[in-house]
């Protein structure tokens, strides 16, 4: 019986028709990952980086060739088949955390397995497991407004890392962050790779990058791991736009089931 494959690209092409005009946002992007690494995905504003993002995040599909993620298809599965694999397998670390500011702490870490329909009393063990293990084991009961920047991105990172995904996804983690928050923010992911876990951080700073045990670059929707590859491009900014149209389901799969506080479950 052949192993089954973790995380493979071939050939991915994304393309927006945008007013009339196609947009070509990723180009033949091919990448194969091993389970455990800590990838970063560097590319300046408008490369496809966001796009590369959606793909891998599972919030939007290809419009041509393969991904394969923990055995499946993405191209092939329908928009709740790829709900779900995306609860199931990707934990998501956005720049400015997405916290919902009127649940502590704890219940905004709980909320992936609110929609994984965990029990109530097992959802707070959990929860509260995730908190101790990024440093907050006496800021459970705080609301997003009485912690700090940092303080909020860790909530973000136990928050991704409670339903115990394939990956975790990062984008400019650190990018709301000042210099030293943010090189504790790249401590903690550094940990969290020790763990064998799987990171993937999407970047347009060299530094942060760097923190990671391999790069690739992207420039104008291409993929390479030459370090000397190409010159800053002209951006595109019709892709960026593009892919920001897909972005909402993150912000779903986030939590935003209401504004009225507790989550249900």
């Amino acid at each position: 019986m052949r192993d089954e494959v973790f995380f493979r690209m071939r050939e991915i092409d994304k393309i927006y028709p945008l007013e009339g005009e196609d947009v070509h946002a990723l180009k033949k992007v091919s990448l194969d990952l091993d389970e455990g690494e800590y990838l970063s995905v560097l590319g300046p504003s408008g490369s496809g980086k966001s796009t590369l993002m959606n793909i891998i995040g599972c919030l939007d599909t290809p419009t041509s060739g393969e991904y394969v993620l923990r055995g499946r298809e993405v191209g092939d599965l329908e928009e709740e088949e790829l709900a779900a694999l995306r609860n199931r397998e990707i934990g998501f670390i956005f720049q400015n955390s997405q916290l919902l500011p009127r649940l502590t702490a704890r219940k905004n870490v709980e909320l992936p397995l609110v929609y994984a329909g965990i029990r109530p009393r097992e959802r707070k063990v959990r929860a509260e497991a995730m908190l101790e293990r990024v440093g907050l084991k006496d800021r459970m009961d705080h609301l997003p407004s009485q912690l700090s920047g940092g303080q909020q991105q860790r909530v973000a990172i136990a928050r991704a890392m409670v339903g115990n995904p394939s990956i975790l996804l990062a984008d400019e983690p650190t990018g709301a962050l000042d210099q030293k928050t943010g090189a504790q923010i790249m401590e903690l992911f550094q940990e969290l790779n020790d763990e064998k876990r799987t990171v993937i951080m999407i970047t347009h700073d060299m530094k942060i990058a760097s923190h990671a045990r391999r790069v690739v670059h992207i420039i104008d929707g291409e993929l390479s791991e030459d370090p000397q590859w190409g010159e800053s491009p002209q951006t595109v900014p019709q892709s960026r736009q593009a892919s920001s149209a897909v972005q909402s389901r993150a912000d779903r799969d986030c939590g935003e089931l209401s504004e009225g506080g507790e989550p249900h479950g």
